[in-house]
Parts: structure tokens; sequence; C-alpha cells
């Protein structure tokens, strides 16, 4: 059966008829301040940015290095909620009707505001997807079968060592998203060099399913985004971004280096 289109499903295809990958853009969102943050996402878009990730404070972000884990403290020193993140996304819907927008949380956060709440009021944002961290492939239907009706669907992350059965199972019902393979063992922050068995790790996921993959974890340049973009569908940038981010107060001009 033909998957339902989306903004997500049209932004890989535009992408790939343009003959780029899809670049995913990751910031957590109250830093440097709440403000700062919405104009960060205008300032991604104008850059090239593809698909925005909006990064929910978190008090305990296990799978986030120094860079992203300073951010979220210094947001959640300024007390920014899930509620408000949903906000902002509101505001970025109005002005960018086609931009696909996925809230990047862990669980709890859901959890804590009710997965049927949450779900309406993430669709009502004009959120198109989440990706929660810390939620494995055998309770994702939980929270999948919440989101569904609200025109709603997850993000799967893939690890590095996620066996390719496993990975296609993640795949599985997914076709209106995308897979996040993560390209290095370990936490989020900007790498010098990408492993040299990503590539082969790309090239057999990518010939196993049926829907885009975007590689991140670790990208900080255009070399980096570009070899990624080689064998996958998109690259995502996180760590690079909210670090320069922090020290600029701005993300005009090039994003990459």
């Amino acid at each position: 059966m033909k998957p339902t289109t989306t903004r997500i499903t049209d932004c890989f295809a535009r992408a790939k008829a343009a003959g780029h990958p899809a670049f995913v853009a990751y910031l957590t969102m109250g830093y440097p301040t709440l403000a700062k943050s919405e104009t960060a996402i205008e300032e991604l878009l104008a850059g090239g940015a593809d698909i925005i990730e909006l990064g929910v404070p978190f008090s305990d972000p296990f799978a986030d290095g120094a860079v992203i884990r300073s951010a979220a403290y210094e947001a959640l020193r300024q007390e920014v909620t899930l509620d408000d993140v949903l906000a902002l996304a509101a505001r970025v819907r109005i002005r960018h009707p086609e931009t696909p927008l996925v809230v990047f949380s862990y669980y709890n956060l859901i959890l804590s505001k009710g997965p049927e709440t949450f779900a309406a009021a993430a669709a009502e944002a004009g959120v198109d997807a989440v990706l929660v961290v810390d939620l494995p492939l055998e309770e994702r239907d939980e929270l999948l079968d919440v989101l569904r009706p609200h025109g709603l669907t997850l993000v799967p992350l893939i690890a590095p060592n996620t066996p390719i059965e496993r990975v296609v199972a993640s795949a599985e019902g997914l076709e209106n998203s995308f897979l996040y393979i993560i390209t290095v063992k370990g936490i989020t922050g900007a790498r010098a060099e990408l492993p040299p068995e990503l590539t082969a790790r790309l090239q057999a996921i990518r010939a196993a399913v049926r829907v885009p993959i975007a590689a991140g974890f670790g990208v900080s340049t255009r070399a980096q985004a570009a070899e990624i973009g080689r064998h996958a569908d998109g690259f995502i940038v996180g760590s690079a971004l909210v670090k320069r981010l922090g020290e600029t107060g701005s993300l005009a001009g090039e994003l990459l280096a």
C-alpha cells in the first residue's frame, strides 16, 4: 500500500529530486533563550535546513554530550517546558507551513503530560513527528497508537550495533517517517572524523528498508555531511549548531565549516 503523503515524505522527495540529502537540524529549545531559539530556527531555514528537530530540555539527558546537556540545563534554569516548546512550534508552523517539525524528547516528559494530551497538543501545534530517545522498539506501540489518530508519527533511533532485522522491524509501519541512524557509539557531540565502517552500515540499512534514513551524532562539517549524503537520504546536525548558537548568539550565514 502506498504510504500517505506527509510533510516528511514530501521533504525527502523534494531533496532527492533536487539531488541533495535533506538537512535535519537539531536545537535545544530555550537555549540560550526561547526567543533566540525561535530566531535560530528562522536562520536555519534561511540557511538551507529542511527539517527542524525541537529539543525539549530534560533534567537527565543521558544520551547527550556536554554541549547539549549544558544547553538543556540552561533552558531548564529559565523554566522552559514542553508546553513552551509546543507553543513555539505553533508559531513556526504558521510561518513555515511545509517544514517538517519533530519534537525530540525523553519519554518521562510525555508521560508526565499524558500521551493523549501531548498528542492532541502536538498535532494542534503542527508537529509532524516525535523522537523519543529512551523508548525501545518493544514499547513504542503504546505511544504510536496514541499519536497516529492525531496524524503524528515516530522517528526511531537506530544504534550502531542494532541488527539489521531489528532495523527492519523499527521501520515497519513508519512509511510516513524516517530512521535516525546514529553514526557513532556513545553520546552526542561533534567529532573530527566519522567511523570508517559507517559507509557500509548506511548502505546496508538503506538496502533493507523503504523509508528514508538520515544519519547524525558527530556531524559538524560540510565534508562529513556530504559523505553521509552519498549513502543516506539526509544528515543530522545538532551539537555543532547548539555550540555555535551559544557562542555567537546567531546561526546566520554558513552553518557548517
